[in-house]
């Protein structure tokens, strides 16, 4: 029993210095949040959606509702975008777009 357990501490133990220690090649540690982000229009180019069966479906995806056409419009302004994020999305269309 205490060479199990014994071979179960050295265990975590290698495990855990393993874990700590440091990439060579990567000097500057785990990548940042920054680093990562890409934009939207190039996340949708190589996203693709699953294809839907039925007609209504269909009829929803290409005719849409004029509160996401909304949304659209203001997302794809970057400065809509940004003070939607700060104050609303509604507040954000009138100060661009005027009332909807």
């Amino acid at each position: 029993m205490r060479s199990l357990l014994a071979l179960l501490i050295v265990t975590l133990a290698l495990a855990a210095l393993c874990y700590c220690e440091k990439d060579p090649k990567d000097p500057s540690g785990p990548p940042s949040a920054a680093s990562i982000k890409i934009k939207k229009e190039v996340a949708n180019a190589f996203v693709k959606r699953q294809k839907r069966s039925s007609l209504y479906e269909r009829y929803l995806e290409y005719y849409r509702s004029p509160m996401e056409q909304m949304h659209e419009r203001c997302e794809n302004y970057p400065p809509c975008d940004y003070l939607s994020d700060q104050i609303g999305f509604s507040m954000a269309y009138n100060h661009f777009f005027g009332r909807y």
